[in-house]
This record gives C-alpha cells, structure tokens and sequence, in this order.
C-alpha cells in the first residue's frame, strides 16, 4: 500500500475506543517503566517494508550513531495509523518516543473521522519533515491513451469507463482523483481498493482503466510495459522518474504530493523536540542518507523543524477545503 493511503478502520463504539485508549496508555507507562533511559522508540503505523516502515529505519539507523542512544523502529499497524499515533500521544514525559507520519495519518484522516481518539495539532509537535513523494496518474495496458490530455478526452468520450481506482476511500488518492476529475471536468467514480496490492492486479486485468496511486508504487509496472503512467502530481518531475510529465505540464493546474515526517508528543520537553529536530535535519544532510532515500524511490527532504510546521500548516489549508468540498462520508 503506498504511504498516502490508509485503510478504512473498522466501526468501533466509543466505549470500544475509550477502552483502547486507556489500554494503549497503560501499555505506553509500562513501556517507560522497562525502557532504558537511552532509548528512543520510532513508531510507525504501517506494517513493515512499506514506505513509511523504510523511511523510519533509514533514519534510524543514522540517527543511533548521531545521538549515542540505542533506536528502535516500532511498527504499531491497524486502523489506517491511528493506533500509532494514539501510543504516542499517551506517551509519558520522559518516555523517548517519536513517530513517522504520512498525510493520512495527519491530515485526512482527523478530516474525515469524527472520532479517531487523537487531535493531531494539539497531541503532536512537528519534529522534521525528511521526504516527499508525488502520485500518479496510470492507465491499463489495454486503454489507448498514451498522454493525459488524450485520456481527459477518451474519459469523456467513454463515460462508461470513467472509474478511477484508488488505493482506500477516503484516502489521499482519493480526493487526488476527485480533483484531477474537477479540473479535467469528467464526471468519475472513485473505485476504493483494500490496498495498492489488489488495485494494481485490476489494473493490470483491465478490470479498472485508471488508477491514482503513489508514484514509486506503480513505477515497476510502468517500467515493466505493463502499465503506463501518463503524469505526476508533483509541481515538478520527480527525480525518480524524470521522464514522467507534471499534471501542470499536461495542461492541468494540480499540484498533489505527500510526505513523511517526525512527531514528538505535545508533552515531550521542548529542548527534547528540539535535540531529536536537529539530530534529523544533520541526519538528513548526510549524501550516505539521501543515497538511501533515492535507492528506495523516495525523494530526501531537508527541513528544520519551524520549516516543517509551516509546511504541515499550508499543507492542513490546501487539504481542508478539498476534503469538506467533496461531501465524502466513511
């Protein structure tokens, strides 16, 4: 599954939710009681080898050396992220714990859920913004379009066949899709897959003509002839795959991308914030970094902590608007 998309979580009761928060609060005490003072903990939501799963443990690693303390990659999975981000949030004062979040977990999902048990703006602290990643606009091998604008023009021709598959509603890709859809003025329905995994096996069956996606997540089957990626959402061409043209370069005005980035617990020290925000950004200089970064498709970011909220607070104002404008109920 690619890092902008989330699962739909499961439908909880509030008690079943009040439960599990004081469970996962207990769980993080406990933790503190048996962890060693000179270890930090990265907690992630996605299961490992994912995307964001790699980003946490290339910093990791780095970042063990940097501070002189042991760091361990923690991979919290279920409920699109929320169980992640509910751990950290409970965490104690002293506990050394920071997590790697994408947009699903930060922005969209507090958009879209009423009740997720986390504030992300009151619970979090923005730590260092470390990547960013661009999604693509990919068509099955059968559909006979080999630029966007062709496709905007086949898609109105071939209303029938006007489905863009997405990795989960309600996920990132999905309001992509709705805005591509609002800016090409075709009428589509969004199609919400269980992950990127059964999305990609439609589109390479034909079952589903277009997909919006991540881009590295398609990348291979691109690259394989499988399938054809007609554009990125990026406002300029990924490094990953330089080749592949903006939407604004096909004629759309659409700039869409996602990113990964460190949080602290509001109530982590701020001196502690500002150790961790620092040890990033150095660890995010360093060429052996950004090597690893781009060797996993992935574009390295270098941010500072005031640059990294400032980018999450235009990032929550693009967002917003999208999400509420699109009516979207789980």
């Amino acid at each position: 599954m690619g890092p902008g998309a989330t699962e739909r979580p499961p439908e909880t009761s509030h008690e079943e939710r009040t439960l599990a928060a004081a469970l996962l609060a207990l769980a993080a005490a406990t933790a503190h009681a048996q962890a060693p003072d000179n270890t930090l903990r990265i907690v992630t939501g996605f299961a490992p080898g994912g995307a964001t799963d790699r980003v946490a443990r290339i910093v990791a690693e780095k970042l063990q050396a940097k501070l002189g303390m042991t760091v361990l990659v923690e991979n919290r999975t279920g409920a699109g992220g929320w169980l992640a981000a509910q751990q950290v949030k409970a965490a104690p004062p002293g506990q050394h714990m920071l997590m790697v979040a994408n947009p699903a977990v930060m922005v969209v999902a507090p958009l879209v859920f009423k009740d997720n048990g986390y504030d992300p703006e009151r619970d979090f602290v923005p730590v260092s913004h470390v990547n960013d990643y661009d999604f693509a606009v990919t068509v099955a091998g059968a559909v006979p379009v080999r630029e966007l604008s062709h496709l905007v023009a086949w898609l109105r021709a071939n209303p029938d066949q006007a489905n863009f598959g997405v990795p989960a509603t309600g996920s990132l890709p999905h309001f992509v899709a709705l805005m591509l859809a609002e800016r090409a003025g075709v009428k589509a329905q969004v199609v919400g897959y269980r992950g990127s995994a059964p999305l990609i096996t439609d589109l390479l069956g034909g079952q589903v003509p277009v997909s919006i996606d991540t881009l590295e997540t398609v990348l291979p089957q691109h690259e394989a002839g499988k399938v054809r990626i007609l554009a990125s959402s990026g406002a300029a061409r990924n490094v990953i795959s330089p080749k592949v043209p903006t939407f604004r370069e096909a004629g759309l005005p659409l700039v869409a991308t996602g990113w990964n980035a460190f949080f602290a617990p509001a109530t982590m020290p701020a001196a502690a914030v500002q150790r961790y925000a620092t040890a990033i950004t150095e660890v995010m200089k360093d060429a052996d970094t950004q090597r690893k970064f781009l060797a996993a498709q992935m574009s390295p970011v270098v941010s500072t902590q005031a640059q990294t909220a400032a980018m999450l607070k235009a990032y929550r104002a693009q967002w917003a608007p999208v999400v509420q404008k699109s009516g979207y109920q789980p």
